[in-house]
């Protein structure tokens, strides 16, 4: 099915909706912030050998009287030792409590008690540190390979679009207080090479679509560019949705908090990669390009309609009966032309 959305004209009520999502998102994460898990600010990793199997529901009786937001694992070459990591710096007295409760709950002796293990918080602040850093040098690598293989501008809007991407990503982390850990850091660059990747592949029909407009015609350009690429990059992405939903339903913990800001950074990433990137593009152009003629960035309909309010404005003399059947052949002539050209332009779309 052929769709022709009118992204260039829609082009600052989509920066406005951006804007907006992207001051919710940095109001929570100044209001709320993160909940940052162990691996950020540290805490307390306790490994019991229960001798059987287990159900995490199970094990969570116990653990959320202590912190509800533990992360159960198992490990050992039978599954059968649990590993309990909670961000909460547990006190002796605590860790007596919580192994004596297990002890009670599986019958077990003192030696199942394998390791409890504190973990510093300066080792996640090196680790936030360095995400930081990596995310950083990733996005300029991006702008400067786009400017070199592109131009300066749609390196520019890329990078805005990324930008957006990984504060919707943060946002909702934030208003819904999941707790962030490594695996968050590793989604993130994954999201930037997944979104970047969509927004190159729409700048680069805009640069093939170029010479086959008129020159300075950003409007046609943007709206037919967009409109040729929007199917592929939703499909693109729902078909990944539809790989991962499942690792999210029945994965463990650690594969579900790297696999949930993935999805929301692919959604994300099809606004930011169709309706985001470009038109910013045209935005930018448009007032970049002041001497452009009145047909660089208007559909024809739009044009006429100045035309005529202009021209209505003006002193000018009566004209004859001749002149003014002459004027009316003329626009019936530009009428039929117009409708030739968007003719043209569905046929090459198909």
């Amino acid at each position: 099915m052929n769709r022709n959305i009118d992204f260039a004209g829609n082009a600052k009520r989509i920066l406005t909706i951006a804007l907006v999502l992207v001051c919710v998102s940095l109001c929570s994460l100044l209001i709320r912030g993160l909940d940052f898990g162990i691996d950020f600010k540290g805490g307390t990793i306790v490994t019991i050998e229960l001798h059987k199997t287990f159900e995490t529901k199970d094990i969570r009786k116990i653990t959320d009287k202590y912190d509800k937001k533990a992360d159960i694992t198992s490990s050992g070459d039978d599954k059968t030792q649990v590993v309990i990591s909670t961000s909460q710096n547990l006190s002796d007295k605590q860790r007596v409590k919580l192994f004596s409760e297990f002890k009670s709950a599986y019958n077990l002796k003192q030696a199942d008690l394998l390791s409890i293990d504190k973990v510093s918080g300066s080792i996640g602040g090196e680790l936030r540190s360095m995400a930081i850093k990596a995310s950083i040098i990733a996005v300029v690598c991006m702008l400067i390979y786009i400017t070199f293989r592109f131009e300066f501008f749609q390196g520019v809007c890329a990078v805005v679009a990324l930008i957006f991407d990984l504060m919707m990503v943060i946002g909702v982390f934030s208003i819904f207080q999941i707790q962030v850990n490594s695996s968050f850091i590793a989604a993130v660059l994954t999201i930037l090479g997944y979104s970047i990747n969509d927004t190159i592949v729409t700048f680069d029909r805009v640069r093939e679509n170029t010479p086959k407009v008129v020159k300075g015609d950003y409007y046609t350009l943007v709206n037919v560019s967009i409109n040729q690429t929007m199917r592929r990059s939703i499909n693109t992405t729902v078909t990944t949705l539809l790989a991962v939903t499942p690792l999210l339903i029945f994965g463990t913990s650690s594969i579900r908090e790297f696999v949930f800001p993935m999805m929301v950074g692919f959604v994300s990433g099809v606004f930011s990669s169709v309706a985001l990137a470009v038109p910013l593009w045209y935005l930018i152009k448009i007032k970049q390009d002041k001497d452009a003629p009145l047909n660089a960035h208007l559909p024809d309909h739009i044009q006429e309609g100045i035309r005529e309010q202009q021209n209505s404005t003006e002193e000018v003399p009566e004209k004859t009966e001749e002149e003014l059947a002459i004027e009316r052949e003329e626009r019936k002539a530009r009428r039929k032309a117009r409708k030739a050209r968007k003719k043209a332009r569905k046929k090459g779309q198909r």
